[in-house]
């Protein structure tokens, strides 16, 4: 069969009934363009220092939904590689990813990631369940799994705003580790060199029903925590208006809040913490 004989100049393989997931047609018919699937020669691996990495992201549930985070800092060993990174990405409509860990593949499997999601939903007619979209982004993590051994390990956080949940449970996270294990969080979870501090200072200010303002103020504190005990994440930047990236999913779909709100908020708790340097107390 000659390239183009079924029209519009696509390969025969594209007419071929198969499974409604991209990757798998992309493992079957060009697996060399699955950045994730490429493993370093035997007995190489990356060295930390030469490989750009994300560090923290966070989310928390609302009362509205879920709102997911990040810093904006990528390092290379003890170096400062990027001060701006977007580590924060809607998947879909009703889904967000945010990723710790190698920025080049975890930009990769983002973009991957949203087409699967795409291709899925064009092919079935229907969106993905949340859980089939966790799903999903595990077994990708999994077929990273010798990169990850090589020093490469992606870690993301999946969110998403689940309609068919009773109300007040809508907001949902996952969680993964290097091998694809996939895990549900309740509340609140964080990710990343800083999560040790940022799930501590969730710990001590979420709260059941927050507003969207209240749940945006306590992410950036928690942030904030681990920026000041964690080098590799990076707190606000009020001279170079470099701020964390927060967007938040509710029945409307994903919004990023604007970049003026987030200063905004930045700014009246950096302010705070000048007279409070380790932050708010735990509400009684």
């Amino acid at each position: 069969m000659t390239q183009g004989e079924y029209g519009g100049g696509l390969d025969e393989e594209f007419f071929v009934p198969g499974s409604s997931s991209f990757t798998e047609f992309l493992a079957a018919h060009r697996p060399e363009l699955l950045s994730t699937r490429r493993v370093l020669p035997d007995g190489v691996r990356a060295a930390p220092d030469q490989v750009p990495h994300g560090t923290t992201v966070l989310a928390l549930a609302y009362r509205d939904g879920v709102l997911i985070a990040g810093d904006r800092r990528a390092t290379m060993g003890n170096l400062i590689a990027q001060r701006d990174l977007e580590k924060v990405h809607p998947a879909d409509d009703l889904s967000a990813v945010a990723f710790a860990g190698t920025v080049g593949l975890a930009l990769d499997m983002v973009k991957l990631y949203q087409v699967e999601l795409t291709h899925f939903e064009k092919i079935e007619g229907t969106p993905m369940t949340l859980n089939a979209k966790a799903r999903r982004l595990a077994g990708m993590i999994r077929d990273n799994l010798g990169q990850a051994m090589q020093g490469l390990a992606v870690v993301p956080l999946l969110t998403g705003y689940d309609p068919s949940k009773p109300e007040g449970e809508r907001g949902r996270i996952f969680s993964f580790d290097v091998a694809g294990g996939l895990y549900e969080k309740r509340d609140f979870h964080a990710e990343g060199s800083g999560s040790p501090y940022a799930r501590g200072a969730l710990k001590k200010l979420f709260h059941r029903g927050m507003s969207r303002r209240e749940a945006a103020l306590t992410a950036l504190q928690a942030l904030y925590d681990a920026a000041d005990d964690d080098s590799a994440t990076g707190g606000p930047d009020i001279n170079r208006r470099i701020f964390p990236i927060v967007s938040v999913i509710t029945e409307d779909g994903f919004e990023r809040l604007p970049e003026s709100e987030t200063e905004e908020l930045s700014r009246e708790m950096v302010e705070q913490r000048s007279g409070s340097p380790d932050g708010p107390t735990a509400t009684p």
